[in-house]
């Protein structure tokens, strides 16, 4: 999940600290950088882009990978859709701000998925850096819902939003929301 990089539109946490061109700089180049880490045969990178319209014709992105408008709401929202929207079989869900992610990563997410229904990826901060489902039957209605998104609380708020499935977590990373977080 991507947002188009423009100064006060993206990492704005971020831009407080060190500016807001400095801020939409390095989420652009931090994108790049994982987009070229994370290609890969054995998966289809899909990126799915927000604004809408902004996202689907910028040229931030490499043109060669297919793009989809993540569409309104909170980032629930926009997660839950992705993963009632996409075509049947394991998805995962990532951001374009965990600089060390890589394909060791993604591989064990979805290895994860294999005998759970469900898998995240917890942040340093509470969050989580990846959700992934199998996806063999329709997400819960519940999936996403009450999540205290931004705060401590967001990873155990959306595990317990999947009442009933088996989860898996998988590594700890850290994203990148402050200016400590990228000397970290």
């Amino acid at each position: 999940m991507l947002k188009h990089p423009v100064a006060g539109r993206v990492k704005t946490r971020l831009g407080h600290e060190i500016g807001m061109v400095g801020a939409a700089w390095w989420f652009r180049h931090q994108t790049a950088r994982l987009l070229r880490r994370l290609e890969d045969p054995r998966w289809r990178l899909i990126l799915a882009v927000t604004p809408d319209r902004e996202g689907l014709m910028s040229r931030a992105w490499p043109a060669h990978l297919p793009r989809v408008p993540q569409g309104p709401g909170d980032l629930g929202a926009r997660m839950g859709r992705l993963l009632r929207g996409l075509p049947p079989g394991p998805v995962c869900i990532v951001g374009g701000d965990i600089p060390r992610l890589d394909k060791t990563h993604a591989t064990r997410a979805f290895a994860a998925l294999g005998d759970h229904e469900a898998v995240f990826g917890p942040a340093e901060d509470g969050g989580f850096w990846l959700v992934g489902m199998k996806r063999v039957a329709p997400p819960p209605a519940t999936l996403f819902r009450g999540v205290r998104w931004s705060t401590c609380h967001a990873l155990a708020d959306s595990m317990a939003s999947l009442p009933g499935c088996r989860i898996a977590l998988c590594d700890r990373l850290r994203d990148v929301d402050s200016a400590a977080d990228l000397r970290g």
